[in-house]
């Protein structure tokens, strides 16, 4: 857990989350405006109380002053801290002259349920009976359950605080209220395994006497459907647990917890499934249904599951949230003159419907992300998902609807009234929904079209990043693919703050760690393996135009896929400095390695790939040089693992293999004059990324990487695997030219023809739509995907120039080195890190290059300037170089503004 105090920003204090038995980590950012540059030491006091703790009494730990420049990651190291108890700190800095600053304001943290032991309650759903009580017969799409339970409260309450999760998806009310703001709560994880609880504070909404609770749940990944790969995967029917804990003011903590008790019944929603969309009569609203006095007569008792024997641990991704709203840019009629909507944006999440009518009259929302030629929505490309939603009308005035345990990816919503004379008026407004991960980067050029692509890039990572990090919003799949993933990550995390997120991805990623060591495709597994396994048996794929050949389509560790086990950590830690990913899994990742060299030989991994470089465009990159690239670098990565642990053996041994197959690969796919087996634009990016490339044949291999591209006619030709890469191993390799020519493209295949296009997101493939042949196709064709946007790298890191120096973690050390080009004549970047905001802006004007930075207090950057720098009169300033058309400064925390002449 972090908490972010000093001046700036307190997190997780509004609905406070649970930890498990990671002690909480403190993390504090020093306000520039009023501190210097450097803080030398730091003490952070600890309190049971509050009140004790503003007369500096720290009952749990006063770490002391400790002589350090760390403001992040600080570990608790003080008195065992206990189940559901609130704990208050504050901390104070020295700075380079001695002195300290005042007591930061206070903060605090709440502590969950740490034994699964101290859940009092059972888990509870509706019985069978009950579920088929509804219209809608359809025995894959059964209807959402309500339950409910009234209790009394006879004394003055100090606090109240509920814990909730489920096998399935549950919405939470007390007393006719909402409680918080998230949706598809408790999240997805292999529910086999474990589940997450979510904890809020309920305090204010309980009142003296006669309370109630109500749940809906859904089937959500549980028991409704899971991609394309059926329904109920984990089981067969939602259930839920719910705790309260009230502690009054006498001192007595008093219990409201889900058993026999409790009543069940249907209601309006006929079924809210993930893929199939959400079917809603409000004439069987249930009015007042979780305020005390209802009359539930008629309604059931619950159906108790016997046991669950998985872990229940807290919340460790953001919540899912409605992040913005949307209002429709356009409104016309369809070919079948319904109406369509469109909201100019690809997006997921809903539409919001606002409606008047005649009772019983049923609207259809149905959605999608593009329309076919004559107007009308392009849907071949969902496969089995039905992106409709439909409401019937009660009849009583003006009525709102929105879905409650399915979301949808589209641009556009089609409106059909099934009697549109009997509609007196009618709206939409559209949701945006995601995993609510704080923005952090902003990027702007003077290219308007360079400035859509990263509009385009931060609208897919918005569109995919729910729960876990999924492969496309809008079909049958919604998958959390590995490769994906770790292609994309370091993108996220500039976009924004990712931390949580990938935290809980990477716990997901061990969870399916198979017994061989391998880690999975796709996370959680959902099922997949298994599914694999029938399809193989048949002998089909899932994607016969796609997947060839089926003898690879069972291996268990996809090279750049699994290898994903490895890379996250790595980068996680990198960009907020937290070793702890790293210790928690050294085991796993270890696991993996030994699973590529038990599975190698030679030190080369063979050609048993399903995905090899995913949707590449007229190349086809041999699978084995694109295994063995990648077992290099996940052995590259797990000696600087190593070596970041402190482990020196291992670090001794991950250095030696990793040189091994370095030799091995020269030997087997790179010739004397630098040509690598293939000639790929992604053999050439993968083996100068990974290191694998001796010093005096990376220039050869590099101009081979250009050549290829020229003889592509300046395009380029990388999948999933090659495109992260690309543009940073040409700008590493002299060749910043080739990459801003590659980024400027308009015409097929590039980046900027989707945009060209009207794109507004990244879309799947290079050709999900092209001018000369339409759509792709329908098979695989997502228009919000992500992993081809992982351009954005290089964007933060070369053309607004902030990066990280790897030695030293967490933006703790900075790089500022942009790299114009391509035209540009200006471009600006942001990035929030953990220590604070970081910017860059450049301008050129003639032949001046003119550079502004800031850089946060207690961090240090290196700049580097292109040119020759003009003098710098500065005392702060410390030039370094200013030789070889480039100057470099050191520099401390501040605003600064350099200028350069170039050209």
């Amino acid at each position: 857990m972090r908490l972010n105090i000093y001046d700036l920003r307190v997190e997780y204090t509004q609905n406070p989350l649970g930890i498990d038995t990671l002690a909480p980590k403190f993390d504090w950012i020093l306000d520039s405006t009023e501190r210097s540059q450097v803080q030398t030491s730091y003490q952070i006091l600890v309190s049971s109380n509050e009140e004790n703790l503003a007369n500096d009494e720290a009952d749990m730990w006063d770490s002391g002053v400790v002589e350090s420049d760390q403001s992040i990651q600080i570990v608790y190291q003080g008195k065992e801290l206990q189940s559901s108890k609130t704990y208050f700190w504050k901390v104070r800095v020295w700075d380079k002259h001695k002195v300290a600053t005042p007591w930061s304001q206070t903060a605090y943290w709440s502590m969950g349920l740490l034994d699964k032991r101290e859940w009092k309650g059972q888990w509870i759903g509706a019985k069978k009976e009950t579920l088929d009580q509804k219209e809608w017969e359809n025995p894959e799409l059964m209807p959402s359950a309500f339950l409910r339970k009234e209790f009394s409260v006879s004394k003055s309450i100090e606090s109240a605080t509920m814990y909730i999760t489920a096998l399935g998806l549950y919405e939470l009310h007390l007393n006719n209220q909402k409680v918080g703001d998230a949706y598809f709560a408790p999240g997805w994880t292999d529910y086999n395994k474990r589940v997450q609880y979510q904890t809020y504070d309920v305090t204010n909404l309980l009142k003296d006497g006669e309370n109630t609770i109500g749940t809906i749940v859904g089937t959500g990944w549980y028991a409704g459907h899971v991609g394309m790969l059926g329904t109920c995967v984990y089981g067969e029917q939602p259930y839920v647990l719910v705790q309260m804990n009230i502690t009054y003011k006498d001192g007595s903590v008093e219990q409201v917890v889900t058993d026999q008790t409790w009543k069940t019944s249907v209601g309006p929603i006929l079924y809210s499934d993930i893929i199939k969309g959400e079917y809603y009569d409000a004439r069987l609203e249930l009015d007042g249904w979780s305020t005390p006095g209802f009359n539930d007569s008629n309604w059931q008792q619950p159906l108790i599951k016997d046991s669950y024997d998985g872990e229940i641990v807290s919340q460790l991704d953001p919540p899912v949230r409605v992040t913005k709203n949307m209002t429709p840019i356009e409104v016309s009629k369809s070919p079948s003159s319904s109406t369509i909507f469109d909201m100019g944006q690809n997006m997921i999440g809903w539409a919001k419907l606002t409606v008047s009518g005649e009772e019983g009259t049923k609207i259809t929302l149905r959605y999608a992300e593009m329309l076919e030629r004559d107007g009308s929505l392009y849907t071949e490309n969902l496969r089995r998902a039905d992106p409709v939603d439909y409401y019937i009308l009660s009849g009583h005035g003006v009525e709102q609807y929105e879905p409650h345990f399915t979301y949808h990816g589209f641009r556009y919503v089609e409106v059909i009234c099934e009697k549109p004379e009997a509609i007196l008026s009618l709206s939409i407004e559209g949701k945006v929904v995601h995993s609510d991960t704080p923005e952090t980067g902003y990027f702007e050029t003077s290219n308007e079209m360079v400035n859509q692509l990263y509009s385009n890039i931060t609208w897919g990572q918005r569109g995919n990043f729910l729960s876990i990090p999924t492969d496309c919003p809008q079909r049958d799949e919604r998958l959390g693919w590995t490769g994906d993933a770790q292609i994309f990550i370091r993108t996220a995390s500039f976009n924004m703050d990712v931390a949580r997120f990938f935290t809980k991805y990477v716990d997901d990623m061990v969870d399916a760690q198979l017994d061989s060591g391998a880690f999975t495709d796709v996370v959680p597994d959902g099922g997949w393996i298994d599914f694999k396994r029938r399809k193989y048996d048949k002998g089909e794929t899932i994607l016969r135009d796609v997947l060839h050949p089926i003898e690879n389509w069972l291996t268990d560790g996809n090279p750049g896929w699994g290898d994903a086990g490895v890379v996250i950590p790595w980068t996680m830690y990198q960009v907020y400095g937290d070793k702890t990913v790293l210790v928690k899994h050294y085991e796993a990742m270890s696991k993996w390695i030994a699973y590529l060299e038990a599975n190698s030989t030679d030190f080369l991994r063979p050609n048993d790939t399903v995905y090899g470089d995913w949707l590449s465009i007229g190349a086809d990159t041999p699978k084995e040089v694109l295994s063995t690239a990648y077992f290099a670098y996940s052995v590259k990565l797990m000696a600087k693992i190593a070596h970041a642990l402190d482990k020196k053996e291992d670090e001794k041994k991950y250095s030696n293999l990793f040189e091994n197959i370095k030799i091995s690969f020269n030997k087997a796919y790179i010739t004397s004059d630098g040509k690598i087996k293939g000639d790929t634009q992604t053999v050439y990016v993968l083996a100068l990324n990974m290191g694998l490339v001796f010093k005096e044949q990376k220039q050869l291999v590099a101009s081979h990487l250009v050549d290829n591209i020229k003889k592509n006619d300046g395009h380029l030709s990388t999948g999933f695997l090659g495109v992260g890469y690309l543009l940073p191993v040409l700008t590493e390799n002299g060749y910043t030219d080739v990459a801003y020519d590659l980024l400027n493209k308009d015409t097929f295949p590039s980046w900027l023809y989707s945009v060209k296009h009207g794109a507004t997101t990244i879309w799947e493939r290079w050709d999900g739509w092209t001018d000369h042949k339409g759509f792709q196709s329908a098979q695989m064709n997502s228009f919000n995907h992500y992993s081809l946007g992982s351009v954005g790298e290089w964007m933060f890191r070369y053309v607004a120039g902030i990066d990280v120096d790897s030695d030293i973690p967490g933006y703790k050390k900075i790089k500022i080195q942009p790299k114009p080009g391509g035209g540009l004549t200006y471009a600006k970047g942001e990035y929030q890190s953990v220590h604070g905001k970081i910017k860059s802006e450049w301008k050129i004007e003639k032949n001046e290059f003119t550079l502004k930075v800031s850089i946060p207090v207690n961090t240090e950057a290196t700049v580097y300037m292109p040119g020759v720098g003009q003098n710098e009169d500065r005392t702060d300033v410390q030039l370094v170089e200013n030789a070889n058309s480039v100057t470099i400064y050191q520099v401390g925390s501040g605003e600064y503004e350099f200028v350069s002449k170039i050209g």
